[in-house]
């Protein structure tokens, strides 16, 4: 069955279009409560976590989904603003039916979306997706007043989940003597991400915290990293930390100001457990966007790799296929299965100053293996499920681009899952040359499109 409302991570779209209005979130919220009633027989009754970031929709919509899981019959658990990864750790330590993030993730502030986890703390399998569209087609049946759910506030969240973070850094180390400037772009780290770092020992400058309901993400935080790059040259920091929206992605900077991503970051990671095997268990999960460059280093120490369909839900499925425990997105989503069941943007950075510590080491020296080729990503919007593939036109231009690299170079087309666009990449030895290249891509996609 095709899904309707359901992309790679949750419902997604333009706030005040569909389906990303009151009225279907509210169907949203009983259909998902109905589901649950079912998945969970043999529990007196169900309960749902609602966590968001901070766009100022995520009121409104906060409560359509209250209001339609308490018709269901469930009870409601509200923490109000609260990282994605927080949302995944607290549904699970709470032994909760499911957890509910109202976010966009790196979006503009007047998208919004609605992603759920499971129980386990998991993105909720295919089947249980498809099951609540299935649902959500049935008409709105409110339970009987005996029936309906109830709903109160978390009030220590924030510090259950600060307390969390630090456990997965080792206990023999601290960042004493470490100063760090953390970006929360606005969003739903506002609260927790320089807390996480000071009380670990380090003099941390927050930048990216005040957030008003309208600039998360807007020229800051993981998705636009010169404000962080600005900052650490100005606080004559040691390292900078930036975190998206919803905090699960993670980009640094290291004192010079040069950037490293998500590619560059998972081999720091990996390098480090190489000296410890039993840790790293098995090898790297990347993504076909990962750069070559990542490949050909983790291959020099011959740690194994493999590729995935984009998405962080595959790249864990592929993760849990294999046994293995690391995996990572390009754009910094990183996965490390044996302290969360998702990616975090803290528990990522903690990764890395943990490897840092331990080695004795700067970020700059520890990712110095990985020779990034030249890669140029360019978006091309378009009607959704727009099928490029078909067109001769977009064809034509990808075979002469490939027959150009040779070897020497990679070229990948996809739409997007989250918005109407095809996302064109293409990777090489010369930039000027997969400049050229794309832009040849993306005006055939245009053309195509029109």
């Amino acid at each position: 069955m095709t899904r309707k409302y359901f992309g790679t991570d949750g419902v997604r779209g333009t706030v005040g279009t569909a389906p990303i209005t009151p009225d279907f979130v509210l169907r949203l919220g009983y259909a998902a409560g109905k589901v649950l009633a079912r998945v969970g027989k043999g529990e007196k009754r169900r309960t749902v976590l609602i966590g968001k970031d901070t766009r100022i929709s995520g009121y409104m919509l906060e409560s359509s989904l209250e209001a339609g899981l308490c018709a269901a019959g469930v009870d409601v658990l509200l923490v109000g603003p609260m990282p994605t990864p927080a949302v995944a750790y607290l549904t699970r330590a709470l032994r909760l039916s499911a957890g509910i993030v109202i976010s966009a993730s790196h979006n503009p502030y007047d998208d919004n979306g609605i992603k759920f986890f499971s129980g386990a703390g998991a993105k909720l399998p295919d089947k249980v997706e498809t099951a609540i569209e299935t649902e959500l087609a049935r008409p709105l049946q409110c339970s009987l007043s005996v029936q309906l759910g109830k709903v109160r506030r978390i009030d220590d969240a924030a510090g259950r989940y600060i307390e969390f973070c630090k456990s997965t850094f080792p206990a023999q180390l601290d960042l004493r003597g470490l100063k760090l400037v953390v970006d929360s772009a606005h969003g739903a780290t506002y609260h927790i991400a320089q807390h996480v770092f000071h009380e670990l020992g380090a003099d941390v400058v927050a930048i990216g915290n005040q957030p008003d309901g309208f600039n998360i993400n807007a020229k800051c935080g993981a998705t636009h990293p010169q404000a962080l790059q600005e900052a650490v040259r100005r606080e004559r920091a040691d390292l900078g930390i930036a975190l998206d929206g919803d905090g699960d992605r993670l980009v640094m900077v290291d004192a010079r100001g040069a950037i490293y991503d998500g590619d560059q970051l998972v081999f720091v990671i990996a390098s480090h457990r190489m000296q410890q095997r039993p840790q790293l268990r098995g090898g790297v999960v990347g993504t076909l966007m990962t750069n070559l460059g990542t490949e050909h280093a983790l291959a020099r120490l011959k740690i194994p790799f493999a590729r995935a369909k984009v998405g962080d839900r595959y790249v864990l499925e592929m993760m849990q296929e294999r046994g293995w425990v690391l995996g990572a997105e390009n754009s910094g989503h990183i996965i490390s299965l044996d302290h969360h069941t998702t990616g975090d943007g803290l528990v990522s950075a903690l990764q890395v100053l943990g490897a840092l510590r331990a080695d004795k080491t700067t970020l700059a020296k520890a990712a110095s293996a990985v020779k990034l080729y030249p890669q140029v990503l360019t978006n091309v919007r378009t009607a959704r499920n727009f099928d490029f593939g078909a067109n001769r036109g977009v064809k034509a231009a990808v075979a002469q681009a490939t027959n150009a690299l040779g070897a020497n170079g990679r070229v990948l087309l996809r739409a997007s899952g989250t918005e109407p666009l095809i996302r064109v990449m293409v990777e090489g030895k010369s930039r000027p040359q997969v400049t050229a290249l794309a832009d040849s891509i993306a005006a055939a996609v245009r053309k195509a499109a029109r």
